[in-house]
Parts: C-alpha cells; structure tokens; sequence
C-alpha cells in the first residue's frame, strides 16, 4: 500500500464522509472535486484540490479551472483561491482536504459575494476579457449606420470625381483614404 499512510487515511475518510454526495467526485485517489451549490445556481462554484506526493506537509494544489466555472471571473477565482490558502497554511500537516470542501460550503455566499454572472456584464465575454463583444448589443444599429456612412461617402466621393471615375488633377488619393478611414469606413473595394 501507499507509503502515504496519512493520505491513504485520509482518501478512505473522504470517501465515507461524502458517500452518497453528488457534490464530491473523487477523480484520482490524489486528486478531487467539490462543488459548492447546486447546478444551474448563481453562486455555485466547483473547487479541485490534489495532492503533491509529501502532502499533508505540502500544501495541496487548490484550482478553479474546471469548465463548471467559466462563469466566474478569473479575479474573483483568485480571490477565492487566497481564502483557501490562508485555510491551508493554518492546517499545514494535517488532513486538510474535508476542511477546505467544508470551508467553502459554509463561506459560499461571502466567497462568491462579487459574482457578476457574465450575461449581465456583456464586457466580459472575450477570453481574454477585451471589450470584443459590447456590439452583440445592438448589431443592427451598427451596421445600418455603418451602410448609411459607405453610401454618403461614395457619393461625396462621386462629386469629387465628377461622377466619371476620374479624379479631377491634383487631388490627391492619399487623402481621399485618409478620409476615408477617418470616417470609419474600412471597405475594400
């Protein structure tokens, strides 16, 4: 058996504790998950935590990267995280994992407290967090605008060719360029 005498106590003392609750999976006999809150709830948020080969003298690897939480901010992840670590360092040495599942549930409500659900905060959607989606608002809008400014601009640019193509001598493309991407249009004819 596992020289871990400690650990391998420990994986039979979270299997019975937590038989019978859907809310704990056992991934690996190092490795398992806790999810705090019921499925489809605003503040339900799922921890991972696996052992290092010299845990409980070693912390624990604590992680909020399972997909059940792409809602969360990756601050408020964080955030999270460090509670859990303060957790961990006041129970180095000791068989931590029950009390860190247990930390979670009985602090879920302040933990999650800054939770901002991303379909209220459009802003946040890009994986990298930029402003890439703010549009999805009203795309219609934009694009009926951005139409209207291609069909002016080609006749203010009509007049300046005399309506053959042509452009009068001395007028210079850059500047026509220049104006049109001063205007926004981006169209490449």
């Amino acid at each position: 058996m596992s020289t871990h005498g400690s650990s391998q106590m420990e994986l039979e003392a979270l299997r019975s504790i937590y038989e019978g609750d859907e809310c704990f999976k056992e991934l690996g006999p190092t490795v398992f998950q806790y999810r705090v809150g019921d499925i489809g709830e605003l503040k339900a948020f799922l921890i991972e935590i696996s052992w290092p080969e010299t845990y409980p003298e070693t912390a624990p690897n604590i992680s909020m990267n399972a997909f059940f939480n792409n809602q969360i901010s990756q601050a408020l992840k964080q955030d999270i995280i460090d509670k859990l670590q303060e957790q961990v360092e006041a129970n180095l040495g000791t068989s931590m994992t029950y009390t860190l599942f247990e930390y979670a549930k009985d602090n879920k409500e302040e933990l999650m407290e800054k939770h901002q659900p991303f379909s209220n905060t459009i802003t946040l959607i890009g994986s990298d967090g930029t402003v890439e989606a703010t549009n999805a608002n009203q795309p219609n809008k934009k694009k009926e605008k951005k139409e209207q400014l291609t069909k002016a601009q080609k006749r203010k640019l009509a007049d300046k060719t005399d309506h053959k193509g042509e452009l009068p001598r001395g007028w210079n493309w850059v500047d026509v360029i220049k104006h049109l991407s001063k205007t926004g249009s981006t169209e490449d004819d």
